[in-house]
């Protein structure tokens, strides 16, 4: 059969049947087409010719073209997947992908913010909140809930009103894989979480039906030029978390508001919101959590992706020594 075609069925296949993320499956086709056009200047259209030369040479040219090795890594395991699939329905006899290797994608340590400077960072969240305005409402809630529940940034712009058990403090989160838990949120949260739901969504819900209803949109900058704009959907407005114009807030603006909180924090690494689940994950483990429990409390399948977070209790710890010990 064509490769096109497989394509699109195993495309279809990790979506549906295995629950993949959209962004997983957009990684998988730009991967995959790009092993299908490998495949045919070789002049081969067919499964069959999916064989592990081909595999390998096709890893290597991307070697040469000076990829990085995560990204060779990943698309080694996209062809693994591939291959797998089509050996299980039976259109190759055995799987080519089993023996394939690629280098092992370098691993870093997260970024971790410290306790002090979380603390730090929710207190000047908390005093731009205690304005009241409505936005600056919302800002301190979603941090605190990010920091509070280690909650992926998909995760929190997913929840819904009906996801928020206020009384047992409580959200529940649909991760990868369409995987469901519980997360627990702390009082602090709770109290940012409820001045929110209380008072400033729905100040915001009323203030985007009132631009609705006058045709125009909020401007972005001082002098800019209203626009015309469409009533939120009225399924988006059962979110938690609201945009300006009453829809589901965007994941690209939970990244800008942490980016710009974390540019006033020294320190290196990546400075979106995953940070705070990386910072929470190591002060839990730092203040002698279980490693399960934080593995079940931030969704990993395995536990070995939850390790990481001990090697960065390690390394702090190595620099406490370093710093402190005479005889160090």
């Amino acid at each position: 059969m064509n490769l096109d075609v497989l394509l699109d069925d195993y495309l279809s296949h990790v979506a549906v049947e295995r629950g993949y993320s959209p962004h997983t499956v957009a990684a998988y086709r730009s991967d995959l087409v790009e092993l299908i056009a490998f495949a045919e200047v070789r002049s081969s259209t067919e499964a069959t010719t999916l064989d592990l030369p081909l595999l390998r040479d096709w890893l290597f040219s991307a070697t040469e073209r000076g990829l990085a090795r995560s990204s060779i890594a990943r698309r080694a395991a996209s062809a693994r997947g591939f291959t797998a699939w089509l050996t299980r329905r039976g259109t190759l006899e055995a799987d080519p992908g089993v023996r394939l290797k690629a280098p092992r994608a370098q691993r870093t340590l997260p970024r971790v913010v410290t306790e002090q400077a979380v603390a730090d960072a929710l207190a000047g969240l908390a005093g731009r909140a205690a304005t009241g305005e409505p936005v600056e409402v919302r800002d301190a809630a979603i941090v605190e809930l990010l920091y509070a529940s280690a909650l992926r940034v998909s995760e929190l712009v997913g929840l819904d009103l009906d996801d928020v058990d206020r009384r047992r403090r409580i959200v529940r989160v649909l991760g990868k894989g369409s995987k469901e838990r519980m997360v627990p949120y702390g009082a602090p949260a709770a109290r940012a979480l409820d001045r929110y739901l209380d008072a400033a969504r729905p100040a915001m819900l009323a203030a985007a039906a009132a631009r609705a209803a006058d045709g125009i949109a909020p401007s972005g900058r001082t002098g800019e030029t209203p626009r015309a704009v469409e009533p939120a959907d009225a399924a988006a407005t059962r979110a938690v978390f609201l945009g300006v114009k009453g829809g589901r807030l965007g994941v690209r603006s939970v990244y800008r508001l942490v980016a710009a909180l974390l540019s006033e924090i020294p320190g290196t690494g990546p400075s979106g919101p995953h940070a705070f689940r990386h910072s929470a994950a190591t002060h839990l483990l730092d203040g002698g959590a279980d490693l399960r429990a934080v593995q079940e409390f931030l969704g990993h399948a395995s536990l070995g992706t939850t390790q990481i977070y001990t090697h960065v209790s390690s390394e702090r710890l190595k620099q406490s020594y370093r710093t402190a010990h005479p005889r160090a």
